[in-house]
């Protein structure tokens, strides 16, 4: 088994190496359980960008 894994958008789901193409999915990640998370962690990340983003404007 792969030591990577990813979150297939198209399906909602964690996969393998031998997955989706990429261009469905998000990763790889570290772990299972990381990529379970993958809509999480891509949300939390998308939110600190906005805020870096608009105290950059605001300066």
């Amino acid at each position: 088994m792969s030591d990577q894994w990813w979150f297939c958008l198209k399906h909602m789901r964690v996969e393998g190496e031998k997955g989706c193409p990429n261009k469905d999915r998000l990763g790889p990640y570290e772990s299972e359980e990381a990529a379970e998370h993958a809509l999480q962690t891509a949300s939390e990340r998308n939110e600190a960008w906005r805020k870096q983003d608009k105290e950059w404007e605001e300066d």
